[in-house]
C-alpha cells in the first residue's frame, strides 16, 4: 500500500481527489512559489525597489521557466525548507545574473511558501464551492421529492416516533448550507498573502515593506492581513477546522445510509454499491463508508493542526513541519468526502414499504408518544403517560396492537390520526420543503 492513499493508483477511485488531488503535488507547489516570486518582483519593480527592466525580466521569466521538484531534494534536506534551493535553480535557469541578483529581494522562505500554498488553497476553496452547490441541489431536490414520505425516526438506534425521508435528508443538508455560507468569510481569514522577511518585521524590504506587501496581495488577489504571521497561524487553523466540519457533515450522511441500507433495514438503495469478493449476495456501501472514514482521518489531523498552532519564537521549524505532515492530508481528506458525497446524492433511492414498515407493526407502539399528549387533553400530563405505558406493556404481553387496546379503554377519545403515520410527521416535511427552497436558490448563486 502506498503512504497515502491520495497518492496510491489502486485506491485513487476509492478516495478520489479529482484535480484538487493535482495541487498537492511538488510540481504544483514549486510552480506556486515561482508565481510568487515572479509577482514580487513586478511589484518591486513597479515600486521602484528593483531595478523596472530586471523586475519585467523576473516576472515573465518565472511563468516559462522549469525547475525539476527532484532537484530541490538535496538542498531541502540540508535547509529544511525548499526555497533556498529553490531561488538558486531559477537563477541558474535564468542565465541572466544581472536580472536574477534582484530574484527574491527582501522575502524570506516562509513568505514564499505560505503565499503560494495560499494560491493553491484558494483553487481547492473554489472546487469545494461548486461540489458543495451541487451536492446541495440534489439533496434538495430529494427533500422536496420525499417530503410526505413517512419513516421512523431512531433515537439511540430505537424507533422514537415519525419523521420523513425528506427531513432525514434536509438534516444532511442543512450543515453544509451553513458550511456554505462560510465560504466568503473562510476566504477572508484564510487567503492571506505573506511578506515580512526573516523574523517578521519586514527589515530587509526597506521603508516600502508594508506597502510591497499590499501590493503584492492585489497581484495575487489575496487578502492582506497587514502584518507578519509568520507564528500566528490562525488561517491555517481556520482552513483545518472548517475542513474537519466539512468532513464530519458529510459523515454523518454516511453514517445514516450505512444503517439505512443494512440487511434487516433497506430503507434506501445506493447506485454504485460495491460488492463482496466471497459474498455474492452483498451490495456493501463503499461511498459512505469512505465518508466515514474519511472525517475520522480528519478529525485526528485537525488536532495536529491545532497544536501545531503552538510556535516558539518568530519560527518554529518542528511546528511549521508539522503542518507539512497533515495539512495537505486534510485538505485531500476533506475533498475526497465531497466527491463521494456529490457522487451520493444523486443516487439514493428510498423503498417505500421498507420505510413505512416500522410505523405499522411492532403493534403500534411507535406511536405511544402522540398518543400520551391525545389522553393529556382529558387527564393530567403524568396519568396520561402512566396510563399509556400501562396499555404498552399490556400490548407487548397479550400481542395485541396498541390501538385496539386505546379503542377498548377510551372508546370516546379519537385517535385515528393517531395510528395514520402521514399524520404524525410533524413539522418534518416542512423542513423538507424550507431546505429543498434553500437548495434552490443556493445551488443557481455563484461566488
Amino acid at each position: 500500500m502506498a503512504a497515502s492513499v491520495f497518492d496510491s493508483q489502486q485506491f485513487t477511485r476509492l478516495f478520489p481527489t479529482a484535480e484538487v488531488g493535482k495541487l498537492f503535488t511538488d510540481t504544483a507547489e514549486v510552480r506556486a512559489m515561482m508565481l510568487v516570486e515572479g509577482a514580487l518582483a513586478r511589484v518591486q519593480g513597479n515600486l521602484g525597489v528593483i531595478p523596472e527592466t530586471a523586475a519585467a525580466f523576473l516576472h515573465r521569466a518565472s511563468m516559462e521557466i522549469q525547475v525539476d521538484p527532484a532537484g530541490l531534494a538535496d538542498p531541502t534536506g540540508v535547509n529544511g525548507v525548499s526555497v533556498p534551493g529553490l531561488i538558486a535553480a531559477m537563477r541558474k535557469a535564468l542565465e541572466a545574473p544581472e536580472h536574477a541578483q534582484f530574484l527574491h529581494w527582501g522575502a524570506t522562505s516562509q513568505d514564499i511558501m505560505d503565499t503560494g500554498q495560499m494560491l493553491r488553497i484558494r483553487q481547492m476553496l473554489n472546487h469545494h464551492e461548486s461540489a458543495l452547490r451541487e451536492t446541495i441541489r440534489a439533496l434538495g431536490t430529494m427533500a422536496a421529492q420525499h417530503a410526505d414520505m413517512p419513516m421512523a425516526a431512531r433515537t439511540y438506534g430505537q424507533f422514537a416516533t415519525g419523521t420523513s425521508f425528506g427531513a432525514v435528508i434536509a438534516g444532511w443538508g442543512a450543515p453544509l448550507l451553513g458550511l456554505l455560507g462560510e465560504m466568503n468569510g473562510l476566504r477572508e481569514r484564510v487567503l492571506w498573502v505573506s511578506l515580512s522577511g526573516a523574523s517578521g518585521t519586514g527589515a530587509a524590504l526597506g521603508a516600502q515593506a508594508a506597502q510591497t506587501r499590499t501590493e503584492l496581495a492585489l497581484a495575487l488577489g489575496l487578502h492582506d492581513p497587514q502584518r507578519s504571521w509568520h507564528s500566528d497561524r490562525s488561517p491555517i487553523m481556520a482552513l483545518a477546522d472548517w475542513l474537519t466540519r466539512l468532513s464530519v457533515a458529510l459523515a454523518k450522511m454516511g453514517e445514516d445510509l450505512t444503517i439505512m441500507v443494512q440487511s434487516g433495514v433497506g430503507e434506501v438503495t445506493l447506485g454504485g454499491a460495491g460488492g463482496s469478493s466471497t459474498m455474492p449476495q452483498k451490495q456493501n456501501p463503499v461511498a459512505p463508508s469512505a465518508m466515514v472514514a474519511l472525517a475520522r482521518q480528519s478529525v485526528g489531523l485537525n488536532a495536529i493542526l491545532q497544536g501545531a498552532g503552538i510556535h516558539r519564537q518568530q519560527r518554529d521549524g518542528a511546528a511549521w513541519f508539522t503542518e507539512w505532515l497533515t495539512l495537505p492530508q486534510l485538505c485531500l481528506s476533506a475533498t475526497s468526502a465531497l466527491i463521494r458525497a456529490q457522487e451520493l446524492a444523486g443516487n439514493i433511492a428510498p423503498d417505500r414499504a421498507a420505510m413505512v414498515a416500522p410505523l405499522d407493526t411492532g403493534l403500534g407502539l411507535i406511536h405511544a408518544e402522540a398518543l400520551s399528549f391525545r389522553l393529556a387533553g382529558s387527564l393530567p400530563r403524568p396519568d396520561a403517560q402512566a396510563a399509556i405505558k400501562t396499555l404498552c406493556k399490556q400490548a407487548m404481553a397479550t400481542d395485541t396492537p396498541l390501538k385496539t387496546l386505546t379503542a377498548q379503554a377510551y372508546p370516546d377519545i379519537d385517535t385515528s390520526d393517531i395510528f395514520d403515520p402521514a399524520q404524525q410527521m410533524g413539522h418534518a416535511p416542512d423542513d423538507a420543503r424550507a431546505f429543498a427552497v434553500l437548495a434552490q436558490a443556493v445551488s443557481a448563486m455563484r461566488s
